[in-house]
């Protein structure tokens, strides 16, 4: 069962694509969002879930403080899971005690037409957890197609089977730290300065 880990919606289950995501696991999740709270990333944030799957990375982080989050997930089933979900949050927002009223969208498109179209950009923390059958190129060309709608101090999470190289990073976006949890790999990245 995939749950929501911390924060007003802590404990909410969520549902999860019948096939075709792999969902981060409860102690990965807590792992990166302790990393994410210890560097202040979360308060108030904007943030963008690139290959959504069930959208349990962007609503995790809405609960603990983030203010919107566009979620992009191009399985129209795995889509509907996430307004779903997305609607069981903001549902746990109303009945919480906190000020707390986020913003959250689903968008079913590919990545790529997602990140062609956005204007304005300002997220401050882009979660990318791609299937194992997106090459290191594609991969890298979304990176590149990515940086230009982060904030100047955004954080960037990459999560990927640990047998994957770790990606190229298109100029533009430095790699700050890698953790390997069992069979998953996530790096954080920074614009470069």
């Amino acid at each position: 069962m995939t749950r929501i880990v911390a924060g007003f919606a802590g404990s909410l289950a969520l549902a999860v694509p019948k096939a075709g995501t792999r969902p981060t696991s409860d102690r990965v999740r807590e792992a990166m969002f302790s990393s994410l709270e210890a560097m202040d990333a979360l308060r108030e944030a904007r943030v963008l879930d690139l290959y959504a799957g069930s959208g349990a990375l962007a609503l995790e982080a809405v609960s603990r403080g983030a203010s919107s989050a566009v979620l992009v997930e191009q399985n129209a089933q795995a889509a509907s899971v996430c307004r779903a979900n997305a609607s069981a949050v903001l549902k746990a927002a109303e009945k919480s005690q906190t000020d707390v009223r986020p913003r959250i969208e689903v968008r079913q498109s590919t990545v790529r037409s997602y990140l062609a179209q956005a204007g304005g950009g300002g997220f401050a923390l882009a979660f990318l957890d791609p299937p194992y059958d997106v090459s290191d190129d594609e991969l890298t060309g979304v990176l590149a197609a990515l940086h230009p709608l982060l904030t100047a101090d955004a954080v960037v999470v990459v999560e990927r089977s640990a047998r994957s190289p770790e990606p190229s990073w298109p100029t533009g976006l430095e790699a700050f730290r890698a953790k390997t949890y069992g069979e998953t790999a996530v790096w954080f990245a920074q614009p470069a300065e």
